[in-house]
């Protein structure tokens, strides 16, 4: 039931997300800030949870090596949804959103197979604060001259595929062997790392200018906090 209600909220994020950009609205430097706190969680949370972990049951060459491949295929991927899609459409960042949050989410599910409920709040909550307002940023410009109801209906789909991408890492992945799941964990992680810095914190300089370096510094704190806490 904790594995289902994480998965419900973090993906609701975008639902939540794309309503709020369609029925509402932020100070651009506020949702910078939102968004440069949220990578700044997402930091702590991808090396605490997903690639230190895995360092004590894989050989560290391993570890390297999926996170960097990781890092390649979200890159590679994300490239092509630009050059396809325009890397400043609604449409383009629904794609990239779609990419970055396969293996987020798969990692996630991985990351709840017995774990409890504080071992995972840095990464869920992480999660949910960068989706929110990439959602909202996405689903603003797609509903420009678009019906706002087929905007809501693409991402309430989006938000049910990556909700099935966590339960199929986390029932799929259960009885796989700890230093293959470690190793999975690394290359979603890899793909974590490269949106941060191609998608995620471009985007929050683009809106909060130099306040950025202060919101990350305080996201990487709130995560090193709850981490604490578990």
């Amino acid at each position: 039931m904790l594995t289902l209600a994480v998965i419900v909220v973090v993906s609701a994020a975008l639902v939540a997300g794309a309503a709020w950009g369609i029925y509402g609205h932020l100070p651009p430097r506020l949702e910078g800030m939102i968004v440069a706190l949220a990578g700044g969680a997402l930091i702590v949370s991808v090396v605490l949870e997903l690639v230190d972990p895995a360092t004590k049951v894989a050989p560290l060459w391993a570890v390297v090596a999926f996170v960097l491949v990781g890092a390649g295929a979200f890159v590679m991927l994300d490239v092509a949804v630009n050059r396809r899609l325009g890397s400043t459409s609604g449409g383009g960042l629904l794609a990239a959103i779609t990419l970055d949050g396969i293996p987020e989410n798969l990692a996630l599910g991985v990351a709840l197979i017995g774990a409890g409920p504080l071992q995972v709040a840095s990464l869920s909550g992480s999660i949910f604060l960068s989706n929110l307002p990439e959602a909202a940023g996405g689903a603003q410009e797609m509903a420009e001259g678009r019906s706002r109801a087929r905007v809501m209906a693409l991402w309430t789909a989006t938000a049910v595929l990556l909700s099935v991408a966590a339960l199929v890492g986390n029932l799929a992945l259960d009885d796989v062997p700890s230093s293959a799941l470690g190793l999975i964990r690394c290359f979603a992680a890899g793909a974590v790392v490269a949106s941060l810095s191609t998608e995620v914190f471009p985007k929050a300089f683009r809106e909060a200018r130099y306040e950025t370096g202060v919101a990350t510094a305080a996201g990487l704190v709130l995560a090193i906090a709850l981490d604490q806490l578990g």
